[in-house]
C-alpha cells in the first residue's frame, strides 16, 4: 500500500492484484471526517496484523471495500 494522492491509495492485494483509488468517498462519519484533512489522511498505514489500511484515529478500511474501488489506472 502506497498514498500516491491526497486521498488516493495504491494497493497490491494477496491475489496479486493492484488498484489505484480515491478514498474522499468513503471519508463520512465521525470517524473518518477527520481524515478528510490531507495531513490526517497521510498518516496512513497498513495494519498487517487486521489486513487493513489503518489510521491513528481508529479508522480502517476493509480490503474488501479497498477491492471494490474503481480502479484509477484502468480509467487512464
Amino acid at each position: 500500500m502506497e498514498q500516491v494522492g491526497t486521498y488516493s491509495l495504491k494497493v497490491t492485494f494477496n491475489d496479486g492484484t493492484t488498484k489505484q483509488g480515491t478514498l474522499r468517498p468513503l471519508l463520512w462519519g465521525e470517524v473518518f471526517e477527520p481524515l478528510r484533512d490531507p495531513d490526517r489522511f497521510s498518516e496512513v498505514a497498513l495494519d498487517e496484523t487486521m489486513g487493513t489500511v489503518a489510521w491513528p484515529n481508529g479508522a480502517d478500511l476493509a480490503p474488501e471495500a479497498l477491492y471494490d474501488l474503481e480502479d484509477e489506472q484502468a480509467l487512464a
